[in-house]
């Protein structure tokens, strides 16, 4: 996507460790035309998979999701990264943070996820694929069928791909980078 992909050469900052920083224009300040461009390319990219419901893991997620689901015409969901006292009926997994370094429970629940939903998620990044193997699991217990799974940025040297390929998952990535070496943006072509 040219249009994300120059966003991210012009605004978006390198740290150590493969830290991409897009807080100006993805997941702090939002740009709305933005997120209605990215919205639009996944519907694109997913218009086959008769989803009936977004799914998406708070909180940098939300956005994307929110347009997805506008434009779909479809519910939008949130996997909660604490456990609410009033949340009854609730599936749980694990995840790893690896921006955070600790891990989590994540939790949705499944009074809004449940057997026969068609589930298409919509996250910020895919890394490592922690947070993405936490929905997994999470579709997998309500006995829901994941049908996409859509990322904006994915850090390919991280390998979250291959681990979600071999849970057969279908993948979209908006824009792809191979490489943060020396603090430096490589994107694919």
């Amino acid at each position: 996507m040219k249009l994300l992909n120059e966003r991210i050469l012009d605004e978006g900052r390198c740290y150590p460790g493969g830290i991409l920083k897009v807080d100006r224009f993805l997941n702090h300040q939002m740009d709305p035309n933005l997120m209605k461009a990215i919205g639009v390319e996944f519907v694109r990219r997913f218009a086959h998979t008769e989803a009936n419901k977004i799914l998406t893991i708070e909180a940098s997620g939300i956005a994307p999701a929110i347009m997805v689901g506008f434009l779909l015409d479809l519910p939008v969901v949130f996997a909660k990264k604490k456990k609410p006292s009033t949340m009854g009926n609730m599936l749980s997994t694990k995840v790893e943070s690896f921006t955070k370094q600790r891990a989590y429970d994540v939790v949705i629940s499944h009074d809004y996820l449940g057997a026969g939903d068609k589930v298409l998620f919509i996250d910020d990044f895919l890394a490592y694929g922690n947070a993405a193997m936490g929905i997994i699991d999470l579709v997998r217990q309500a006995g829901a069928q994941l049908v996409g799974m859509g990322f904006i940025i994915e850090k390919a040297f991280q390998h979250g791909r291959e681990k979600l390929e071999k849970e057969g998952m279908n993948i979209e990535s908006l824009a792809i980078v191979d490489s943060l070496d020396d603090c430096v943006i490589k994107l694919r072509k």
